[in-house]
């Protein structure tokens, strides 16, 4: 009689991560199928070099692993959306728009048609299946990135790295033979299409060298600068200011008139966030949380009035440099309460 035990289908990158995810929930007593999701068009051997370190781990755990063609898809939902953002003006997060459209939309949508029982992935987060939670290794957790996930997904997710620190888990790797190889293998950048910086990428779209006006708070020229794509809000190089002395920072950016505003840091100053596209794990329309507005940063305490989907952020310390694009997310005692998209930052 066939043991009933569930079955776990597990996105595998190549990668030490997901390659361990898939060694821990078969010893756990799970039964594990791997999928590679081919997401982009690389022709530098990337998916080649992927798919031979995923063929060593599944012949290693005797499991059978599928190749996904979500090329389509990840263009019209993340890559299109990355470069029209820069058109816009504003700041995508890619990862987080991947998460919710492919890992844990098509990808789970796969899962479901394999007669799985969860999606695994190598993200350091926790789930309860109501809630993400803070990742117990505070350097890696990708809580953030996870935070519009819909609630509906959570119940079919498993987070295996979640107990653990990147450390423990190369360890894990070193003592395999079969997996030595990801203990020392360099880790991947943050967005797999970006071998070096965004600009790359734009350049092969758009024309982003168009040279522009450097702005002060009030309108005036002071200075020059390369083409409004190149800047994000904070930067502090690659533009002109006649006769500065002290540094200048990026404040905001116009695509209608190629111009950007330059200031010093206390014109970055922000007190107030406006907020939509949001994905919410709590029903509570006023509460008070932590915040955290780009993935690198501290998090701030805010006070949060949902009206209308959209959500009004009031800081109680003033931040700076928050950029429009990017993702706010609600945190209370490391579980996320909700996120959306920053639409408005003013002081």
């Amino acid at each position: 009689m066939k043991e009933n035990r569930k079955k776990v289908i597990i996105g595998m990158s190549g990668g030490v991560d997901s390659s361990v995810s898939a060694y821990l929930l078969q010893k756990e007593g799970y039964e594990v199928e791997g999928i590679y999701m081919k997401l982009h068009e690389r022709t530098d051997g990337y998916h080649e070099e992927n798919i031979a370190n995923i063929e060593k781990v599944v012949k290693f755990l005797g499991i059978k692993y599928h190749i996904l063609d979500l090329t389509k898809e990840f263009k019209q939902d993340v890559y299109d959306y990355f470069i029209q953002s820069y058109i816009d003006g504003i700041t995508p997060n890619p990862c987080v728009k991947c998460n919710k459209t492919i890992k844990f939309g098509a990808l789970l949508d796969e899962m479901k048609r394999l007669k799985g029982d969860y999606l695994a992935t190598g993200h350091y987060a926790r789930t309860d299946g109501k809630f993400i939670y803070v990742a117990d290794d505070l350097t890696k957790d990708q809580s953030y990135f996870l935070a519009q996930v819909n609630k509906e997904k959570l119940p079919y997710i498993l987070f295996p790295m979640s107990k653990y620190t990147k450390d423990e888990i190369k360890e894990i790797a070193s003592k395999i033979p079969e997996f030595s190889h990801f203990a020392v293998k360099k880790e991947s950048q943050e967005i797999c299409f970006v071998d070096t910086v965004y600009t790359d990428i734009l350049q092969q779209h758009t024309d982003i060298d168009k040279q522009g006006d450097a702005l002060d708070v009030n309108g005036k020229v002071v200075g020059h600068h390369k083409g409004y794509m190149h800047y994000t809000i904070g930067k502090r190089k690659g533009f002109y200011v006649h006769g500065a002395h002290d540094p200048h920072f990026v404040i905001s950016t116009n695509k209608e008139t190629n111009s950007i505003v330059v200031g010093k840091k206390e014109d970055l100053r922000i007190t107030k966030v406006v907020v939509d596209n949001l994905n919410m794990f709590i029903d509570d329309l006023e509460f008070k949380a932590e915040i955290k507005l780009r993935y690198r940063s501290y998090p701030t305490i805010a006070k949060i009035k949902i009206e209308k989907n959209i959500a009004i952020l009031e800081l109680q310390e003033a931040v700076f440099g928050v950029a429009v694009g990017q993702f706010a997310v609600f945190y209370e005692n490391n579980k996320v309460l909700g996120s959306g998209v920053i639409i408005e930052a003013s002081n």
